[in-house]
């Protein structure tokens, strides 16, 4: 059995819209969420894609602002990982409305298990 397979669906330890539960990353979630990205994808792929690389593909596709495409796919990375719901609507559809949200409740979701993707995966 794979331990970071759950056997039944948790939850969120915070809602879309806690953002303000932790400045520091809603002000560069705002400022520079390509960095945000960049640490949770680094997270969520368990150190096989780097920061900076997955921050700069993050930053290039917000040119043609289809970022939120490339962040829902991590979303739904993490969603799959830890049993989370598609709360509350599906992962493409958040990223799209509420990107800079989305990232914090990533961000927030990985450190509150015990991952700090500001730290990197090692």
């Amino acid at each position: 059995m794979n331990i970071n397979t759950p056997s039944a669906k948790s939850k969120w330890s915070t809602g879309l819209c806690d953002c303000g539960s932790n400045p520091a990353t809603c002000f560069i979630t705002c400022c520079l969420p390509c960095i945000t990205f960049g640490q949770i994808a680094e997270v969520v792929d368990e150190g096989q894609s780097s920061c900076v690389a997955q921050g700069f593909i993050y930053g290039v596709l917000m040119i043609v602002q289809c970022h939120w495409l490339y962040a829902c796919m991590f979303r739904e990375k993490l969603r799959s990982k830890y049993g989370l719901p598609s709360d509350p609507c599906n992962d493409c559809c958040v990223h799209c409305c509420c990107d800079a949200c989305a990232l914090c409740q990533e961000h927030t979701e990985l450190k509150n298990r015990g991952l700090d993707p500001s730290k990197g995966w090692f």
